[in-house]
């Protein structure tokens, strides 16, 4: 059992898109899928949110403790700056609160940066049944989650003022974490470098060009969240139009 918990894992590494990875990815697109067609009643839906914020508060403490015990804590790594890091404890606060301000963060990061951590985690080594491989696709599963529980059961939605809050945001942060990057010689954001293990960044070019098409497919990313909700808004507008027209 002990080698579920070792640094130095000797089973199976982890396979991208391997069957345990496609397991994991159906399950958590099964249970985000849920949160649009379940509706249950104002108890059920506390019990629920406070469930999912203490799920996500133990699963990032077990990761603490465990890189504690390993003796693999550091600053350059571990210090809550990474955009995933920073939203799994906003997302409690969110659904503890149900504040609506952290909301709008909470569905386009999670839903744009949590997803795209899903389909191609930092695992290396640590294949499935490993801790790692629970715990670090347990907060993002969770995270996902939770944005879809909030939007499909509880009825929030994001807004062009939205978008346009978590883009300047997400813009503003990134420009401590990059000299906080050159003071520690770590990597937050992954701007300062490209990842040693395979990721979505091994298709854009070298560093710092790769940065501007970070910034574009944020944008687009965010923009693409948005849509489903922009052709809601249009036909219900459309569908208006001729009403006001006839002075109804």
């Amino acid at each position: 059992m002990s080698q579920y918990f070792a640094l130095d894992y000797t089973g199976d590494p982890f396979v991208m898109f391997g069957t345990a990875h496609l397991v994991y990815l159906a399950l958590v697109l099964l249970a985000s899928a849920a949160m649009f067609f379940w509706k249950p009643g104002e108890k059920t839906r506390r019990a629920f949110r406070i469930g999912l914020g203490v799920a996500l508060i133990a699963n990032e403490s077990i990761w603490h403790i465990w890189n504690i015990a390993v003796g693999r804590w550091s600053p350059e790594i571990m210090l809550p700056l990474h955009l995933c890091s920073v939203l799994v404890w906003m997302m409690p606060v969110m659904l503890f609160t149900r504040s609506y301000t952290l909301y709008e963060f909470c569905y386009f990061l999670a839903l744009g940066g949590a997803t795209q951590a899903l389909f191609t985690p930092d695992l290396g080594i640590y294949g499935f049944p490993h801790m790692r491989f629970f715990v670090n696709n347990g907060s993002h599963a969770l995270m996902v989650i939770g944005a879809c529980y909030m939007t499909g059961v509880e009825g929030y939605r994001p807004t062009w003022q939205s978008l346009r809050k978590t883009l300047i945001g997400l813009f503003a942060y990134a420009i401590p974490v990059f000299g906080i990057n050159a003071l520690l010689g770590s990597n937050y954001l992954y701007i300062s470098r490209k990842l040693d293990t395979a990721s979505l960044l091994d298709v854009l070019p070298e560093w710092p060009w790769y940065l501007i098409h970070l910034v574009v497919i944020a944008v687009v990313l965010f923009t693409l969240l948005y849509l489903p909700f922009a052709i809601k808004d249009w036909r219900v507008n459309r569908a208006a139009a001729p009403a006001e027209a006839a002075g109804v």
